[in-house]
């Protein structure tokens, strides 16, 4: 079968370059530029723990050595600290890195992975589909034609994808604005990240109102002011002039040394694309979705989005067609960031706002920095990861269903979990290989050689039962999950999101769950369809 052509070589298109081939899954990666990034200080990402996961678990690299976690965060309202955060175990930080170094880890796995081949200065050009795969065409000093199974657009906020797709992005321009620079000096505290609402020096005006500042390693931080509404140039004076006067204000009057490395304006805009996906081209990332007000993160969404979209079609690319479970990428990831998009519309105003009845209402002040805070650390309705829990592969009418800690549609918590050869491992480290997890809890298990306990009690059954499953799926037992009680079993997709909890082994919910997450039976037209690739392969 033909490989993926996916368009786009920044870090979404590289991700799921990488999440289809670890699934077996060849591609071919279209990358417009020649194959490198150029190091941009002040073009920073912060990732959570699950986006920092799936890299790791992609690329094989720490990504800690190349960012900076957080050791707190905190929200500062004139002179007062209004709300403090300090992370642990219990409540991970956000990794903070620059963008270049992110692509750069995903480039050097992609080198090394034979399934994945990268065409530089290849500026798409032409898509031309058919019911067997689809036609793209390139121009550059490589131009030529690529032949795929299906194509995926990540060539960001003006997607040629989208556009020969006539696909529409409605939304809104320059939500918010930024002044940005990334400089290495030292701040009256270490590592941790801070959001400055309404500086004492800086009493009046529009512009009155924010700056955020966010460590990098070796001394680096970004700061970032945010910008009156207008297009007013932003000119390097000013910029100079806010870097001078931010670091005076937070000195208590005596100007601290910097090195500036770099600056620029980033503008935020709000569009979702009406469609994901036309046949066998579909959309991840900014060319499918732009967000990234109040502190939220777009590129953690795309990564999210190359995730979800991954298991799906290395499943298709392996099994033939299954229109269900294709749609449902769209359907589960397009309602996600609609969310998210609706939630920052709502609070804008309360933010923004400024004056009114509002500015009297006790505690107001303090609510409205919790609400920025959620968006710039991944939790409520601003931040946090999306849930699937009205996905169309939701599993119904399931007699044996139990609630356990994570509810249906959301993450899995990384609990220690024994694998098939005896091995203790994470549980977020057995995901993205294409196959359903079905975890049993067994407290006890944990202390005692596989040897022992494999063969005995209800194992021998649960064991039978996922061997029967429609798909490929991995059998692990956990020592414990949170809310899960003794003989617990648990469905987990390859992304890593919980389709459901069963009061112990029960083979004909099981096998009921696993079909309902592959998309439902499939059809006459699809079986045959399949039948006819194979016949035609051989």
């Amino acid at each position: 079968m033909d490989p993926v052509i996916i368009t786009g070589a920044g870090p979404v298109g590289l991700t799921l370059a990488l999440a289809l081939a670890r699934q077996e899954v060849p591609c071919v990666v279209l990358d417009e530029g020649p194959g490198k990034d150029e190091p941009r200080p002040s073009r920073t990402v912060v990732l959570g723990e699950d986006t920092v996961a799936l890299v790791e678990r992609l690329t094989g690299t720490r990504l800690t050595g190349l960012g900076t976690h957080w050791a707190g965060w905190r929200s500062v309202r004139r002179k007062q600290v209004i709300r403090r955060v300090e992370f642990g175990e219990t409540d991970p930080a956000p990794l903070h890195l620059a963008q270049h170094e992110l692509t750069g880890v995903l480039r050097t796995a992609i080198a090394h992975d034979p399934l994945v081949e990268t065409a530089v200065d290849s500026r798409l050009d032409g898509i031309e589909q058919e019911t067997s795969g689809v036609t793209a065409h390139t121009r550059g000093p490589g131009g030529t034609w690529w032949r795929g199974s299906y194509l995926v657009g990540c060539d960001g906020s003006r997607s040629t994808v989208r556009k020969l797709q006539d696909i529409r992005f409605p939304g809104r321009t320059a939500v918010e604005r930024y002044a940005v620079a990334a400089l290495r000096t030292e701040l009256p505290w270490t590592d941790e990240a801070l959001l400055h609402r309404s500086p004492p020096w800086r009493t009046s005006g529009p512009s009155a109102g924010e700056i955020v500042a966010r460590p990098l390693p070796d001394g680096v931080w970004r700061l970032d002011w945010l910008l009156p509404p207008g297009k007013d140039l932003v000119t390097p004076e000013l910029l100079v002039n806010r870097v001078r006067e931010t670091l005076t204000g937070w000195a208590d009057g005596s100007m601290p040394s910097y090195e500036l490395l770099d600056t620029g304006v980033h503008t935020v805009h709000h569009r979702l694309a009406r469609r994901w996906r036309v046949d066998r081209v579909l959309l991840a990332g900014d060319a499918a979705h732009l967000l990234g007000t109040l502190g939220t993160q777009g590129l953690e969404e795309g990564l999210r989005d190359a995730d979800n979209l991954a298991w799906k079609l290395a499943l298709v690319w392996h099994h033939g067609p299954h229109e269900a479970l294709l749609d449902s990428y769209q359907e589960e990831r397009r309602t996600a960031i609609a969310a998210r998009l609706r939630a920052a519309d709502q609070v804008l105003p309360l933010l923004r706002g400024g004056g009114g009845l509002r500015s009297y209402v006790p505690g107001a002040a303090r609510g409205n920095d919790a609400l920025l805070a959620d968006g710039h650390l991944g939790r409520g309705a601003l931040g946090a990861p999306g849930t699937y829990a009205a996905s169309p592969l939701a599993p119904a009418g399931l007699a044996g269903e139990v609630a356990v800690g994570t509810p249906p549609g959301e993450p899995v918590t990384d609990v220690r979990v024994t694998a098939e050869d005896g091995t203790f491992v994470g549980l977020r480290d057995r995901l993205g290989r294409g196959a359903l997890l079905v975890v049993l809890v067994a407290p006890g298990t944990g202390v005692w050689d596989r040897k022992h306990w494999v063969t005995a009690g209800i194992m021998p059954r649960l064991a039978a039962a996922v061997t029967a499953l429609p798909c490929r799926a991995e059998l692990l037992v956990a020592e414990a999950y949170p809310g899960a009680a003794a003989h617990t079993v648990l469905l987990v997709r390859p992304d890593g999101h919980l389709v459901t909890a069963l009061s112990g082994v029960r083979p004909a919910d099981l096998y009921a769950a696993a079909e309902a997450t592959l998309g439902g039976a499939r059809t006459a037209t699809e079986t045959a369809s399949e039948a006819g690739a194979t016949a035609g392969s051989r």
